[in-house]
């Protein structure tokens, strides 16, 4: 029983990413520019309030890279917490099916390369821990306690 005036609220960044994967071996990257999060990552980004998950990550996938993913599934969750301690949870997903022709945005550089060898490129910071996830379908999450990671 919840204590009175005990509030379960938390603040949160709500966001995602996609793993869009051309059925011959490539996989859809985004070289980004940031300097705060800069390297190869899948495509993704913010939650808008209101939007829901999924319309998210087909919106922001179209955004970042001009490519329409159709029914994209949720394949996991990435957490951990900014600096400013808010919860940053990452809805992870998968597309093998998308329409549309590839374009850049100003957020970097859009681009199909081979999974082979993917992580031998600069690829963000964890994006190896991130990518164990979409990978290994006995993982949920991938979760950063006390800036540990631990795999679920």
């Amino acid at each position: 029983m919840e204590a009175v005036g005990m509030s379960r609220a938390e603040r949160t960044i709500l966001t995602n990413m996609c793993m869009v994967s051309d059925g011959c071996g490539n996989v859809l990257m985004q070289n980004r520019t940031d300097p705060a999060w800069p390297g190869l990552s899948f495509p993704g980004g913010h939650v808008e309030p209101g939007e829901s998950i999924v319309a998210s990550v087909v919106r922001e996938v179209y955004e970042e890279t001009g490519v329409t993913v159709l029914d994209p599934k949720l394949c996991g969750i990435r957490q951990f917490w900014t600096d400013e301690g808010e919860r940053c949870i990452v809805f992870l997903f998968r597309a093998t099916r998308w329409e549309g022709g590839l374009r850049s945005s100003e957020e970097g550089e859009a681009l199909w390369l081979p999974r082979e060898g993917l992580l031998q490129r600069n690829c963000v910071r964890e994006f190896a821990d991130t990518l164990r996830v979409y990978e290994d379908a006995a993982l949920t999450e991938v979760f950063y306690p006390g800036g540990q990671v631990q795999y679920l």
